[in-house]
């Protein structure tokens, strides 16, 4: 299994995906290898925001052994990510990398979750010239690409990206709670999930 898509409001989306992203994580060497969750995204543009939500969610959960790069406090985009893929790979240079971001796509798939084997190119989508990072990624899309990519991202709705957010959130710690790579604090409830679309 090098790819895998799912629907955010899917019924057993946090358990298929918590499930195919074990045996990814498991394939790259973790629990042996570190993990860094790389979440990027900024805060000032709604649909960009996805990154940045997981990271605070996780950072609000986990207690230890999990490394989270990217929150709404302490975003990671395009002007720092260079310093910060640098300070990742000394300070964990052999660790596996999630790397965690939101995109643009067909109006079908909207609200869909993509998770694979493999670097995220961030920017790609507005065009940035970025490095790309990571050994599994997650993507969400989170809106229709169009001509005006900047402008959609903007004026996402925050109810998509929030709960897509929570599915991404739960999900890494399900898996990584099996590899047992950490506790968390509270339990996991599936209920932290606000259901609806």
């Amino acid at each position: 299994m090098e790819k895998f898509q799912i629907e955010y409001h899917h019924p057993d989306v946090i358990h298929l995906l918590s499930n195919h992203l074990s045996q990814l994580l498991t394939q790259k060497g973790v629990p042996d290898s570190e993990l860094v969750c790389l979440c990027i995204g900024t805060d000032r543009s709604t649909g960009d925001s996805l990154g940045p939500l997981v990271g605070t969610f996780l950072s609000e959960i986990i207690q230890n052994q999990l490394y989270i790069y990217g929150t709404l406090d302490n975003p990671i985009h395009a002007i720092n990510l260079d310093r910060t893929i640098t300070k990742i790979q000394q300070t964990h240079p052999s660790a596996c990398i999630l790397t965690i971001d939101a995109t643009l796509g067909k109006q079908k798939n909207i609200g869909f979750i993509n998770l694979g084997l493999g670097p995220l190119e961030p920017g790609k989508g507005l065009n940035k010239n970025l490095p790309s990072i990571g050994d599994i990624y997650l993507k969400g899309i989170v809106n229709i690409v169009g001509a005006h990519k900047i402008y959609i991202l903007q004026n996402t709705r925050l109810h998509r990206v929030y709960q897509m957010a929570k599915v991404i959130s739960l999900a890494i710690l399900q898996a990584t709670e099996r590899l047992n790579l950490h506790t968390s604090n509270p339990p996991l409830q599936s209920n932290m999930l606000i259901t609806g679309k």
